[in-house]
This record gives C-alpha cells, structure tokens and sequence, in this order.
C-alpha cells in the first residue's frame, strides 16, 4: 500500500491532512535528492517547495503506471532541472560569500543526516558526478528499485545498472583515501 498516494487521494478529496501527511513522508527525501542537482540545500529546499505547490494549486492527476514516490521524484527532478536552466541563463556571479551562510547550510544539512556516518558518505557523494549521486541516492537512500530509478532519471534499467556500479565503485573509492 502507497501511504503517499492515499495522503494526495485524501488532499485532492478535501482533506488538507493529507497534504500534511505528504510533507510528513517525502519533503526530507526530496530536498536530499534535489540536492544533488542544485548542490545548495538552500535552492533545493526552495525546489522541493515547488514541488508542493504545484501539487496543491495544479493538483496534477497522478496515474497509477508507476509507484506515487516514482511520479512524486520525477515531479522533482524536472522541478530540479527547470531550476538550473533557470540558474544557468542568468548565470549571475554569487555575490554572497561569507563563511556564515556556509555554516550555517552545513548546520541545515546537518540536521537532515543525523548518523555521523551518513555524513561521511554524503560529503563522499558530492564529489561524485551528478548522476551518480543521483543514482545512489535514489537506489539506496530512497530505496527505489532500479526499474523505478530508470523511469525517474530517463534511463533504460541496464543504464541504471551500470550506472550503479560505477558509482558504487567511484564511492568505494573515495570512502577508501578517507579511510571510513
């Protein structure tokens, strides 16, 4: 059973508990995720606040051909993308540099990864390439499985596969010259 899915059935029926409940299950997941588009915890907590709009003012119809949590990921990740080229058109010069606001969305991100060593293995992850972080985020952090991940990234499952491995193989080797 698809808790997600109930919760937006309930919200587009009237409840605005079940928007509540929503929040509740996947805001936490999806701003790690799109943050492995944005690399700011700060734009991908916006991004994932789109996502919630347009799911409370576009209410989107969601259809039953994927998992809620695979339709609700890919609403993020076009959110994710829509963003960077939004960001990349503009491509202004970040005039903020103070190493308080860089604490501070340490402090942020801190608080979403409690165990000291998911933290060890997310800053591992940010040198990776995107889509590999992207993936092993996916496969592992939400636990999707690769035919779900496929239809989220725009992959064939064997790409996903191979995908996994290499990312998995690049991550081992990170972990390994930091001695986790």
């Amino acid at each position: 059973m698809d808790n997600g899915k109930d919760c937006y059935l309930r919200f587009l029926a009237g409840d605005e508990d079940g928007l509540v409940g929503l929040l509740r299950l996947y805001r936490s997941g999806l701003i790690l995720y799109v943050n492995t588009f944005t690399q700011n915890i700060f734009d991908a907590e916006d991004v994932v606040q789109d996502v919630f709009v347009k799911l409370c003012l576009k209410k989107p119809r969601y259809r039953d051909s994927a998992s809620f949590k695979t339709w609700l990921y890919t609403i993020a990740r076009n959110k994710a993308l829509d963003f960077l080229r939004k960001k990349n058109a503009h491509d202004a010069p970040e005039v903020i540099d103070d190493a308080d606001l860089a604490d501070e969305e340490a402090a942020v991100e801190e608080s979403y990864l409690q165990q000291e060593k998911q933290q060890l293995v997310r800053e591992a992850m940010r040198a990776l390439k995107p889509e590999y972080a992207q993936v092993l985020f996916l496969t592992y952090f939400e636990d999707l499985s690769n035919q779900q991940t496929a239809k989220i990234m725009k992959r064939s499952v064997h790409s996903v596969e191979t995908l996994n491995y290499r990312a998995r193989k690049a991550l081992k080797l990170l972990l390994e010259q930091e001695d986790v």
